[in-house]
């Protein structure tokens, strides 16, 4: 089957000697550069994952030694590619942020399994930049955070309009995002998506939330990641 893929594509598959003493070489260059990958991802990001921090490291690391341990194997290779199929199918979704560094993480691997050590460097330190630039000057961020407002008012409450006011006061944008009945269809449970004016105001926005509820509860927090984030 290998030597028909060869004739079809016109190319001869050549096994490239690499000795234990270069693989370590690349090995170790692309775990510094997973550690430089890291470091960018911890200081470019407000919301961190400690154990996806410590993947960026060690991700370049096993790419690069599965590739230098194939090394023109064909029928090993198909076998990897299967492999690393089936990891997409058993991971968790992320946020696009997420998903760009796992492919800036393997691609800085794949380069230096091939040797390109240098333009395996060159390419980290250039994509770094470019994050720590963007993150700089808050490119594509929106002047005030979401947060995610949840309200719960008596059932004999209109929750159309009871807020309005208070939005107006406080809020530079709101967006109604669900309602829910609880407690035995005798409340209602209100989310909104909300942006404060001033983040100070937070306890007298929510002091005013509720005295109109009743003194029911209010919960007012940051917004999910994987939910207010579209990839």
């Amino acid at each position: 089957m290998e030597s028909l893929l060869t004739s079809l594509l016109g190319t001869t598959t050549a096994e490239v000697e690499i000795t234990n003493s270069i693989a370590i070489i690349y090995t170790i260059a692309a775990g510094i550069l997973g550690l430089l990958i890291s470091l960018t991802y911890m200081k470019t990001g407000s919301k961190i994952s400690k154990n996806f921090a410590r993947t960026l490291i060690t991700l370049p690391i096993l790419v690069c030694v599965v590739l230098l341990v194939v090394n023109g194997n064909f029928g090993t290779s198909i076998a990897v590619l299967g492999a690393f199929s089936l990891v997409r199918f058993r991971s968790l979704q992320g946020s696009s942020r997420d998903i760009s560094f796992i492919f800036f993480s393997m691609t800085v691997g794949i380069v230096c399994a091939v040797g390109e050590i240098i333009l395996a460097a060159t390419l980290t330190v250039l994509i770094c930049g470019i994050y720590f630039v963007l993150n700089a000057i808050k490119y594509g961020a929106n002047s005030a955070e979401e947060k995610d407002l949840r309200v719960t008012i008596p059932e004999n409450l209109d929750y159309s309009d009871i807020f309005d006011d208070l939005f107006a006061k406080y809020t530079k944008e709101h967006k109604l995002i669900a309602v829910r009945t609880t407690n035995m269809g005798s409340m209602y449970e209100i989310n909104y998506r909300v942006k404060l004016l001033d983040e100070k105001e937070e306890k007298k926005f929510l002091d005013d939330i509720r005295m109109r509820n009743g003194n029911l509860t209010v919960i007012c927090g940051r917004c999910d990641v994987n939910e207010a984030e579209e990839l």
